[in-house]
Parts: C-alpha cells; sequence; structure tokens
C-alpha cells in the first residue's frame, strides 16, 4: 500500500479507516448534532452567513404575489426572516408564509444537507478524506469512471459516507477535472460521442508530453530536459487559493510529467507579504498614526476612529452575483515576486521539481503578448471553470441600451476568447448546470468573431468529476449549483491548405 500524505505532513495507511490517534482533537460538534438553525449556530462564521441571507433573499410567497395583479400591485416582497424548522436556513418572512409555501418541500432536504455539511466543517472532527495519497503505483492504473472508482485506484482513505464523498468532491473537483479530461484513461471518448475526431487529434498531442518516458527513478535531474505541460486557468477564483498540496494530485495522476499551472483574473489571490515587508509596513503605519495622533493633539481637534477598527476583517462575505475575492494564501518557503516579469501583481511557487505554480491578479489580455509567441498545441491548455460566458455584463450595453453578454463584451471576455482561439490550443470550459453550459454554449454562436471559428473538442455534457456538494446562493436559497457539473471543450478552427497547379505555377 502507498503512504498517505497528510496535511500535516505525516503519514497512514491509505487502505481503510485510519486508527484514532491519541492526539486527534475531540470534536466541538458530534455527527449526531450537526444541525442547528442559521441563527443558531454555535459558530459565528455561520450565523453571519444567516444574518447575510437576511439582508438579501425575499421571501418566495411575498414574490409569487408581488406583481401578479398588474392593476392592483402589492407591496415589494419581503425580506425573509423565518429559520425553517427542517432545513435551518432563513427561507421565509414568517412562520405563515412558511407553512403555505409548498413549493419548499422539494429543496428543504437540499438545504438541510447542506446545514449539516458546513456545521461538519467547523466540528473539529479529523476530516480523513482530506488525507490526500501519495505517489501512485507504477504497475497500478487509475480509473476516470467517477469518483468513486477514482479513490479507491488512487488509494485514498475509505469514502465510508455520503457527506465524506462530499467534501472530498469539493476540494478535489478542479484539479482532478483536468486530470480526467487530459489523461490517456479519460472517460471522454469517441466511443461515447463526448470526444470528437478534431479532439481526439488535440488529446493525443497533449498526452504525447503528459505519457512520455519516465526516469528510473523519476527525479529532478531525470526532468531536466522534459518539456513542462503548461494549463492556464484563466478567470480563476477560489481554485487560486487551494493550497499547493491539492494541485499536487494532478502530478500524481502523470508521474512522468511537469507542470506549470497559471492563475490568471483580477480574483485571483496573492500570497501574504514576506514577514520582513510586513514588519516595515506595520512600523511605518504606526509611526503614521502616531504623527497624526501629535498633530491631532497639538491643534486640540478630538482624535480620529482607529484605523484598525475601520479595516476589521467580516466574519463572512456574502456571495452575491460575483464570489467574493479569496482572502490572501499563505507564503510557501520558496515564493518569489513576478512584478517585475509579468508587470501586473503576480507570484511564483517551484512547490515542486514536477509542479510549478504561478499567480496573476489582472486580466488575460494584459498579460497575452509574454506567452504570444511560445504557445504549442503539444504542451499548452485552457481551463475556464464556470465563467460565466452567458451571462450578461454589469458594464457594458450594446447599442440599443441591452446589455452585452459576456462573452462579447469589451470589460470581460469579448477580448479574450479570439486570443485563445488564434493559439489553436484546446479549451475546456466547466459549468454549475445544465442550464449555465447551454447558456454558455449558446453564447459563442451569438458572439461576433466568434461563431463559426472554432472546432468541437469536447461535446457539452455532465462532468463525472464535478462537485457532489450542493451550493446555495445567498441571495436566493432555492437557487442552488454544483461546482463544475458540466464540461465541454473547444479550439481554433484548422484550415487546411490546398495545393493546386495552374500552366505549371502552383499556388
Amino acid at each position: 500500500m502507498n503512504p498517505v500524505t497528510t496535511w500535516a505532513g505525516q503519514t497512514a495507511k491509505s487502505g481503510g479507516d485510519v486508527p484514532q490517534r491519541a492526539s486527534d482533537p475531540i470534536p466541538l460538534l458530534s455527527q449526531d448534532n450537526l444541525f442547528h438553525p442559521f441563527s443558531k449556530s454555535p459558530f459565528p462564521a455561520v450565523r453571519a452567513r444567516g444574518e447575510a441571507i437576511r439582508s438579501l433573499a425575499p421571501c418566495p410567497v411575498c414574490s409569487e404575489d408581488h406583481g401578479s395583479d398588474l392593476e392592483f400591485p402589492k407591496p415589494f416582497p419581503k425580506a425573509v426572516g423565518f429559520d425553517c424548522p427542517n432545513c435551518g436556513w432563513p427561507t421565509h418572512c414568517s412562520e405563515e408564509h412558511w407553512r403555505m409555501d409548498k413549493e419548499h418541500e422539494k429543496y428543504c432536504s437540499r438545504l438541510r444537507e447542506v446545514n449539516e455539511d458546513e456545521h461538519d466543517l467547523r466540528s473539529g472532527r479529523r476530516l480523513r478524506e482530506f488525507e490526500l495519497p501519495g505517489e501512485q503505483d507504477r504497475d497500478a492504473a487509475i480509473s476516470f469512471s467517477n469518483w468513486d472508482v477514482f479513490w479507491y485506484t488512487r488509494s485514498f482513505p475509505s469514502m465510508d459516507t455520503d457527506r465524506s464523498r462530499r467534501h472530498a468532491s469539493k476540494l478535489l473537483t478542479y484539479p482532478i477535472t483536468i486530470a480526467s479530461v487530459l489523461h490517456q484513461y479519460s472517460s471522454l471518448t469517441i466511443s461515447n460521442q463526448r470526444l470528437t475526431v478534431e479532439g481526439s487529434r488535440s488529446l493525443a498531442a497533449l498526452r504525447y508530453t503528459l505519457h512520455g518516458p519516465s526516469g528510473t527513478p523519476e527525479t529532478s535531474e531525470q526532468s531536466v530536459n522534459k518539456p513542462k505541460m503548461r494549463i492556464f486557468i484563466l478567470g480563476a477564483r477560489h481554485e487560486s487559493a487551494l493550497p499547493p498540496h491539492t494541485w499536487e494530485q494532478l502530478c500524481k495522476c502523470f508521474p512522468a510529467a511537469l507542470f506549470h499551472l497559471y492563475f490568471i483574473g483580477p480574483q485571483v489571490s496573492l500570497p501574504l507579504p514576506p514577514q520582513s515587508e510586513l514588519k516595515v509596513k506595520q512600523e511605518a503605519e504606526a509611526k503614521a498614526r502616531a504623527e497624526s495622533e501629535e498633530k491631532t493633539r497639538r491643534e486640540g481637534k478630538p482624535a480620529p476612529s482607529s484605523p484598525v477598527e475601520k479595516s476589521e476583517k467580516p466574519v463572512y462575505v456574502p456571495n452575491v452575483y460575483q464570489p467574493p475575492t479569496p482572502p490572501a494564501i499563505s507564503r510557501e518557503k520558496r515564493t518569489r515576486n513576478s512584478m517585475q516579469k509579468y508587470g501586473v501583481p503576480s507570484y511564483t511557487v517551484p512547490f515542486t521539481y514536477q509542479l510549478t505554480i504561478t499567480g496573476m491578479q489582472c486580466k488575460y489580455d494584459e498579460v497575452h503578448a509574454h506567452f504570444a509567441d511560445t504557445f504549442d498545441p503539444y504542451t499548452d491548455a485552457f481551463f475556464l471553470f464556470m465563467p460565466g460566458l452567458g451571462f450578461p455584463s454589469m458594464t457594458s450595453t450594446s447599442d440599443s441600451g441591452e446589455p452585452l453578454l459576456q462573452a462579447a463584451s469589451p470589460t470581460e471576455w469579448g477580448p479574450v476568447l479570439p486570443l485563445l482561439l488564434s493559439t489553436k490550443c484546446p479549451i475546456f470550459v466547466t459549468g454549475f448546470s445544465p442550464t449555465d453550459v447551454e447558456r454558455d454554449v449558446r453564447s459563442l454562436s451569438m458572439t461576433s468573431g466568434i461563431a463559426g471559428e472554432f472546432d468541437w473538442v469536447v461535446t457539452p455534457g455532465e462532468n463525472p468529476f464535478g462537485s457532489l456538494k450542493w451550493e446555495a446562493a445567498d441571495f436566493d436559497p432555492r437557487v442552488m449549483i454544483k461546482t463544475n457539473w458540466g464540461v465541454w471543450g473547444i479550439r481554433g478552427k484548422r484550415r487546411e491548405l490546398l495545393e493546386r497547379s495552374f500552366f505549371g505555377f502552383k499556388y
């Protein structure tokens, strides 16, 4: 059996349950005590989320009545304020409306499931599902049929409950989605009509690099002359805040390959500044604050409020239409600043000889020139995780005043998509629901300069490695999605040049 590398850097047996250690923390909540209404949760972050939902979500019964009578319209729907006793979420403005709403039964069980999952993550128990395995046995093949078979063939700890499966799938959906698309044993094949003929050509080129001959043993010295596989993750948000050892699971699926991941997007998480810079900054702020207080004292004016109070970190930031920017990530040992190289806020971490991570907090079109002449269909691929191509833009409108789709918006994906198609490298896109996938695909056929300019690589359909966990929206708990539910792929159209002869001249 292969050892399992835990988050604490320790090892345990990968088969079956890991024995309970004497040093394991005592859980704050037992497994039969995970259900708590948001307003009475023992955790401040959950209570803060409940308050955010109360300030954002409308009562569904009030919303149904509002505007139904055009001649005598009713007042604007009230905000939710009553916690459902069955799911614990604030769902209606009053108990009366909660009893009237027969539709609530359709999604109440899902909301309760999310409620218990959130409390379980904070319960303080040992989360064995997050103990990730190490190197893959050379003689053992990995299956990408579904989560359960993948976990078994990768020697993960046993997933004994559906809750453990949901937690693990949410953590691993980003790296394993990439692995499941690119691997030679991918479940996306021509026989099940998910992979096209053009797609098989693109993936054959990538797999030539990914499944090259391995060293004996596989070491950094043996890998000096190997080409690096570059994965560009555009519009990155929370995936950029995942711990590097989570992304290392992608490398474990390709033991002979080298990876360089590029997180590019305005919401990419940057690492905390070095301790030396942080100390200098704090000393400068303290000095400026002391000088300001001294000047105020001399002038006899009341002292201003402390800036520490103004910049106090909120307990919970609601997810309204656009996910909030993730917090700064911990600084790894060999993290270096890449501002001079790319001209934008950025960093690079050579995490292992097999994995290098670069994050850039900018739009892709701002840094495309750095890579424009280096793209190679054998080593490069793009991934867009739930980009919202078909959603209306919040900043751009057409000549008629209607909002443009984000796929055509000059401030969002409009300038980016033509650049990606021009590289002739495959572009893989995920969506959070069947409707989201269909909406994004339709947006391409409606966007000038994109429609008719691409070939299909992977046809739209369900992603076997999407998250199993439901995510509820703060602005309306009835809106629930699953991260990376579906996946599809395209590539810039290739036009074959035909050689013709006319009166002895070729053209």
